[in-house]
């Protein structure tokens, strides 16, 4: 349940097409619906204009699939993240309804194939080095799936900075830019110093001893002296992707 069809189920009462009774039974779903070992929050997308996305990892097949098909009688595309295609295809044979996956984002959704674009602008995906890709891939896939226009730039960190300055336009044509980087993070400070718009930093657990797992690209990032730079965890591309869209739909 979102925004959009509460207004438009109160529009059909006004009308007189749908009676109040049957208008209460619709919404009678709202706010959570209790299944076996989770409670489903189908009222996300009303308050936070984004409904509840799964979380793949901890959860098996059976309970993913529960989750997802109570979503999806309440009327809201689903989003699963993280998960790996032997899972994704377990969930799919539970499901009367055939997902999508993304293998290079880890990504299964339920919902159309193509998703109508409602972002004001473009949101481009920046991924520092080829080892980056798959945080960098939720993020372009889950953009993509909230309905934006996305770009992306892949092989493009600071150790060739002629890579990132080649693609210049793209850069200052976004309206949001998510930016994703190992090793010692540095290429956020350096696209926000090339852009007005806000950027959008993710540390990846990429790199060699001293990189910590993701931990210095993080605190790197944290210091950033480009003041239109914000960071999100480590390797976390699905929150970079809803910040995002929240910005683009502003």
């Amino acid at each position: 349940m979102d925004r959009d069809r509460v207004r438009a189920l109160l529009e059909e009462i006004r009308a007189g097409s749908l009676s109040p009774q049957e208008g209460l039974e619709r919404l009678s779903l709202l706010p959570f619906v209790d299944v076996a070992e989770a409670r489903v929050d189908t009222h996300r997308a009303l308050r936070q204009g984004l409904p509840e996305v799964i979380y793949g990892p901890g959860k098996t097949p059976v309970q993913i699939a529960e989750i997802a098909q109570t979503l999806r009688r309440a009327g809201q595309e689903v989003l699963v993240t993280r998960i790996e295609a032997e899972v994704a295809r377990e969930v799919g044979a539970l499901c009367p309804e055939t997902p999508g996956y993304d293998a290079a984002a880890r990504l299964l959704w339920f919902g159309p194939a193509e998703v109508a674009i409602r972002g004001r602008g473009s949101i481009a995906v920046v991924a520092a080095g080829t080892a980056d890709w798959p945080v960098a891939a939720e993020a372009a896939a889950v953009a993509r799936r909230y309905g934006n226009k996305v770009e992306t730039l892949v092989d493009v960190g600071v150790a060739g900075l002629h890579r990132l300055l080649a693609s210049s336009a793209v850069l200052r044509g976004a309206r949001v830019l998510i930016v994703v980087a190992g090793m010692e993070g540095a290429l956020p400070s350096v696209v926000g110093g090339l852009v007005q718009a806000p950027v959008i930093a993710v540390p990846t657990s990429v790199g060699y001893g001293a990189s910590f797992g993701g931990l210095t690209a993080l605190l790197g990032m944290l210091t950033s002296c480009a003041s239109n730079v914000s960071v999100v965890n480590i390797d976390n591309g699905f929150g970079a992707a809803h910040v995002a869209t929240l910005i683009n739909r502003a």
